[in-house]
């Protein structure tokens, strides 16, 4: 029996694993028939105008208005209910009092409508009593296949289709541009300024509170939708944060997300928290989270559909240098000042692009970047000097700004740029200045491609948005060097659970400085030698077999900040001097607290190596969950505030990028003669302690403060952890909006041959392993798994190897069985390749179903291997709530479906005779 069944449609380069074919948003953004519940002709009206939207721009499909108390509604036939409409309903739209809004949703439910929307507003955003009826909304229509957007919200354009489920002014012209905006009001300004400006979308969403469909759920759908290019957003508040990252990040490898997120200030947050209910985190924490997926962050509206016009005209530039041609030098020193303000920098001209430049541009051009060619520059000189800037190696994008002097013809200097407008591979952006005389230029370049900014100074702005977005995807794409053995995560995770167990038990929530300092070497963190002593005696004892010199730090279940009571004493030199300090410290106690809160000292080395004082840290955000904190530490570091923030679990790379936010960065990499610090090991120390912020759920508070950084050593001096109350629900500790490493998904399983294979889910680093395993595969074992020939190129492309390896835990699991190989080396782990994949993907509209794949080395199909494997996946998959599983398997491939049916699979068939459906209910 083959031990290689199949569960792919033929591979596609964004994922693998089959897509069901039906989105039950399909019937929001595509119904066939709708209902509107509170239809009326009353003038002015929201039920009027949604009804006359729909009746007056034809969709290709039935209007039926609700009103108990009309038989007919502008002039069509009314229903007194829901229920009374004589056909199926796809989508309801409800328009009524939020009181009677609850009712309405279970009459929708019984009648068996598809898709809701809720303008209605009076919901959580009022308080208790709103947050009542949506919670009873969302009883009738949990566990159903209904989805509902909104309350509060303006309704769902579909320009496409010409579907206008809204109460706005007028509908949208048709483009590629998704919409999702939070204020139904901003919809609105938006809709009517596009209408004006001939901009399309490809659909435009009033999303309001997000009782049920959220962000992640519209940025998957339009993420699938062929005809969607962008996905635009106005946000006020993330709802599920996990789901929305999740989301993003799947989707900004192929497409761009542009969001501008409201409450950047506290008196802003707390009237979006007003607006929408809902909580409002850090806007640091916010701002990591987007770089950490991907997602680009502007700051200002006409930015939004700027960028989203830039993205899809020009290339993203491989870096923040930008080369700036101009024929005035005001304008030039002004976008100067923005490109550098905002992280970009100026291109340093190169030598030959000098030596090209002094032979074609008059004596007195600017010897410099902003390249100023003078107020009499032709259209040719333009182009030419375009064309040796972008030849330069060091540039990364060119910016060509234009003021209508005398000398200068706008229009001919558009068109002698035109060719240039997508063949240098690098982002070409213009700012033709002025009004009408420069309007001709402007159409021009606008039909080129070449994105045009009013002033040069917005099309900075664009270029800092565009270096910053690439290289936030680069990280996604960069395969990191973890080295971290799960097996070790497990020993790590049973050791730390030990020490917080016993903090629990002793109805305690802050850990004393020895138990922090074990919890971090459970991780593997190196710390200072640390013991304790309860007494003077006990305190010069330890101090003998340390040796001299020695800090003695006061060690209390209670009091957290030692310094702030004078509970730490340094270079103690002698037995005198640790029994005085002793009694210094436990005599400040009793006197700034209580001889209660002294529970003895902590003896420690005095560490004199030179270095760096870091703080590394970790606390919990409302809306993220736990969050990391890299930068400058000592006593001063609330002085100082040189910190980086980011999401756990970490990479190296991610961890590295962190690092590179923060100034003393620069310094931990080597200055004024100092060696640099060993970065590669830091990296891995973040690496190791944001796996153990996300890994134990307890912990509310975490700092290292300080990690001594210097060529020698790393080492953490000092560390306080709080926990949160021991009566704390499990279900309501916060969760990490990244899921971290599943490790209940690690065991081990036997060959027929006897030989033993580690089974753990994949990691990001193990791409160098997944590609030697596709070098090994036969083109049988290739055709069964894609359905066909697949050239070897294609199957271990990076981009492809990303979304296998550097998966989101959240959607898919996939698990690797792998054993020893003395000759084999992958990632820092010597010895070990893997011999099957097993992966189970969850369906994005049956969040229960999973689609599930399966492929062993040729060499160990027949061994039971991917029976034992598919087994597992399974069992870990149901335990996260996964009840249905399905593949669709060749005919032709007997072996395959022979395991399947040996774990309970049912065969079914398909429209396609050479595959059969295979399904499992549990």
């Amino acid at each position: 029996m083959s031990d290689t069944p199949t569960a792919v449609s033929p591979i596609d380069p964004s994922h693998d694993l089959r897509v069901m074919e039906t989105n039950p948003l399909d019937y929001i953004f595509h119904p066939k028939s709708v209902a509107v519940i509170g239809a009326t002709e009353k003038e002015v009206s929201v039920g009027r105008t949604v009804l006359w939207n729909l009746i007056s721009n034809p969709f290709g499909g039935f209007v039926y208005p609700v009103n108990p108390k009309r038989p007919q509604v502008l002039g069509v036939h009314a229903y007194p209910t829901v229920g009374a409409i004589p056909a199926s309903v796809d989508l309801a739209v409800i328009c009524t009092a939020a009181r009677y809004v609850p009712s309405l949703v279970k009459e929708c439910v019984e009648a068996g409508v598809k898709g809701i929307i809720v303008i209605s507003a009076g919901f959580k955003e009022m308080g208790q009593d709103g947050e009542k009826l949506e919670a009873e909304i969302r009883s009738y229509i949990r566990g159903t296949n209904v989805r509902l957007v909104g309350p509060n919200c303006l309704g769902v354009m579909n320009p496409l289709s010409g579907v206008n489920a809204t109460f706005g002014k007028g509908m949208a012209y048709p483009g590629r541009v998704a919409f999702i905006s939070q204020s139904g009001a901003l919809c609105t300004a938006i809709l009517d300024w596009s209408i004006t400006e001939h901009v399309g979308f490809s659909s435009f969403v009033s999303i309001g509170s997000m009782l049920d469909v959220n962000w992640g759920d519209l940025i998957d759908y339009f993420g699938q939708d062929s005809r969607t290019d962008a996905i635009v957003i106005y946000m006020e508040s993330v709802g599920d944060a996990r789901a929305f990252l999740s989301a993003a990040r799947e989707v900004a490898l192929t497409k761009p997300i542009i969001v501008i997120k409201a409450g950047r200030t506290a008196a802003a947050a707390k009237a979006a928290a007003s607006h929408t209910g809902s909580l409002t985190g850090s806007d640091d924490v916010l701002d990591a989270a987007f770089k950490r997926v991907g997602v680009m962050r502007v700051d200002k509206i006409s930015d939004l559909f700027a960028m989203a016009e830039t993205l899809a005209r020009q290339p993203l530039p491989k870096g923040p240098r930008l080369t700036i041609i101009t024929n005035a030098g005001g304008p030039g020193v002004l976008a100067t000042d923005t490109l550098v303000l905002g992280g970009g920098k100026l291109t340093d001209i190169s030598e030959e692009t000098f030596d090209a430049l002094n032979a074609l541009l008059p004596a007195h051009w600017s010897h410099n970047n902003p390249i100023d060619i003078l107020g009499d520059a032709e259209p040719e000189k333009y182009a030419k000097t375009l064309e040796i800037a972008a030849e330069d190696s060091q540039s990364h994008g060119l910016l060509v700004i234009l003021t209508p002097q005398d000398m200068t013809n706008p229009t001919l200097t558009a068109e002698a740029l035109k060719p240039y407008a997508t063949k240098l591979g690098k982002p070409v952006l213009a700012s033709w200045m002025g009004g009408a005389v420069v309007s001709a230029g402007r159409e021009i370049l606008n039909h080129a491609h070449i994105p045009n900014f009013e002033h040069p100074d917005d099309a900075c702005r664009a270029f800092n948005y565009l270096w910053q977005y690439s290289a936030n995807l680069k990280d996604i794409y960069e395969t990191p060097m973890t080295g971290e053995s799960p097996d070790d995560l497990m020993a790590s995770r049973a050791k730390a659970q030990e020490i917080i167990e016993a903090v629990k038990k002793d109805g305690r929530t802050l850990l004393n400085e020895y138990e922090s300092k074990k919890l971090l070497e459970a991780y593997g963190i190196p710390t200072v030698q640390t013991e304790v002593a309860t007494n003077a005696d006990q305190a010069v004892e330890w101090g003998e077999k340390i040796g001299y010199p020695l800090v003695l730090k006061l060690y209390s279940n209670t009091i957290t900040h030692k310094t702030d009571v004078g509970g730490v004493v340094l270079n103690l030199n002698s037995a005198d001097a640790v029994r005085q300090a002793f009694e210094r410290i436990k005599n400040a106690v009793a006197e700034k607290h209580s001889l209660a809160d002294f529970q003895g000292v902590t003896v420690q080395p005095m560490i004199k190596l030179e270095g760096y004082e870091i703080i590394l840290g970790s606390s919990v955000d409302p809306q993220f969950g736990p969050v990391l904190l890299f930068g400058a530490g000592g006593q001063l570091v609330e002085v100082f505030k040189d910190r980086a923030l980011g999401l756990p679990p970490l990479t190296t790379t991610l961890a590295r990028r962190m690092m590179q936010g923060t100034k003393i960065y620069t310094a931990l990499k080597g200055v004024r003669g100092r060696k640099s610090v060993d970065m590669a090991a830091l990296e891995m120390l973040m690496v190791r302690f944001s796996f153990l912020v996300s890994q134990e759920p307890w912990i509310k508070e975490l700092d290292i403060n300080p990690l001594l950084a210097s060529s020698e050593a790393l080492v953490a001096l000092d560390a306080r952890v709080l926990l949160h109350d021991p009566e704390t629900k499990i279900s309501e500790l916060p969760k990490p909006a990244i899921k971290p490493y599943p490790l209940h998904g690690i065991t081990k399983i036997k060959a027929k041959t006897g030989e033993e294979l580690s089974v753990r889910p994949i990691l990001a680093g193990d791409e160098a392993m997944v590609v030697d395993f596709q070098h090994g595969l036969s083109e049988q074992t290739v055709l069964n798994r894609y359905h066909q020939p697949v050239i070897l190129d294609e199957r271990t492309a990076h981009a492809r190897m990303v979304r296998i390896c550097y998966t989101d835990y959240d959607r898919e699991l996939s698990l690797i069985a792998t054993r020893l190989n003395p000759e084999k080396e992958s990632n820092g782990r010597k010895g070990e390749e893997i011999v099957a994949i097993c992966r189970i993907a969850r369906h994005r509209q049956n969040p229960r179903g999973g689609e599930f794949s399966l492929m062993v080395a040729d060499a160990w199909q027949n061994k039971g291997l991917g029976r034992q494997l598919l087994e597992h996946a399974i069992k870990v998959t149901s335990q996260e709530g996964l009840n249905r599983f399905s593949a669709d398997v060749l005919c032709s491939n007997a072996g395959g479906i022979a395991l399947c049916k040996s774990l309970g699979f049912e065969a079914k068939p398909t429209d396609d005779p050479s595959k059969l459906r295979m399904e499992l209910v549990i």
